[in-house]
């Protein structure tokens, strides 16, 4: 398989992820890296009037998480941990957020996100480590 290929049915997986139908994120692909946007909702606000942390979150995870599944094109790989940054609030536009890998072993990626807004202001930023799961990758989970 070409990388274009496994990077395209990587891309098919998450936005025929049930999750993503709230979201209606995009996303795109390339060797380490990807960019996932998520239009900013009202329902994504909190008391205070800005999107929550947790759309930010899954932003980061997802653009990093991503980044490294694009050099695995065996198993799908698994969040272990990550750490966010959230540095600006935002309430309309768009999230974008752009994940590459910086580093990898035998066992494990790491990956950072930052995410911007419309105006290109850094507006959170995190990295994780990723690790290989046992589970293939197979059409049962969207992979096509």
């Amino acid at each position: 398989m070409t990388n274009e290929a496994h990077f395209r049915k990587l891309e098919n997986m998450y936005h025929n992820a049930l999750c993503n139908a709230y979201y209606e994120p995009k996303m795109s692909i390339s060797e380490g890296e990807t960019e996932v946007i998520i239009p900013i909702k009202p329902e994504f606000f909190h008391a205070a009037g800005a999107t929550h942390g947790s759309v930010y979150f899954k932003a980061m995870d997802d653009s990093a998480f991503f980044a490294v599944s694009s050099l695995v094109e065996d198993v799908f790989v698994l969040t272990s941990t990550f750490n966010i940054y959230l540095t600006r609030p935002i309430n309309s536009g768009n999230m974008r957020a752009a994940g590459k890998v910086v580093s990898q072993t035998r066992t494990q990626f790491i990956a950072e996100s930052v995410v911007y807004n419309d105006e290109d202001k850094e507006i959170a930023r995190g990295s994780g480590i990723f690790v290989k799961s046992k589970f293939p990758l197979s059409e049962d989970l969207g992979y096509r």
